[in-house]
């Protein structure tokens, strides 16, 4: 089954999500801070990121531009989870590099389907 990395500072969120990955199939691996989750794209080599925008040390953008700039960790799809709505946060995202953008509190069916999305795109390639 896919590997799923989610970055996420917030212990709750965090759980939430590695619980509900794991029953639905996926490998989880779990980063608390921006510098962790480029570390951790890089050890682990997930099929897919869940990266939380505000983080402690570097945010989700600058680490989403930083596994961008690593060739061998270019491709992974990466959707940006955040509690800002507005649609400026959403081009910040993708301009990042972002593939996909969702908000807080997780609506799961609606991660789920842009998780399952991506990776079916990317088993195209």
């Amino acid at each position: 089954m896919p590997k799923i990395l989610i970055v996420e500072d917030n212990e709750m969120n965090r759980d939430l999500l590695t619980r509900r990955l794991s029953k639905k199939g996926y490998e989880v691996a779990v980063a608390m801070d921006g510098l962790e989750g480029v570390a951790a794209a890089d050890s682990q080599r997930p099929d897919l990121i869940l990266m939380d925008v505000g983080l402690p040390g570097i945010d989700g953008h600058e680490a989403t531009r930083r596994i961008r700039a690593q060739p061998a960790l270019a491709a992974i799809p990466i959707i940006a989870l955040t509690a800002h709505a507005m649609s400026d946060d959403r081009a910040k995202a993708l301009e990042a590099g972002c593939d996909d953008y969702d908000t807080k509190p997780v609506d799961l069916p609606r991660l789920l389907g842009k998780v399952e999305a991506l990776l079916a795109r990317t088993a195209l390639r």
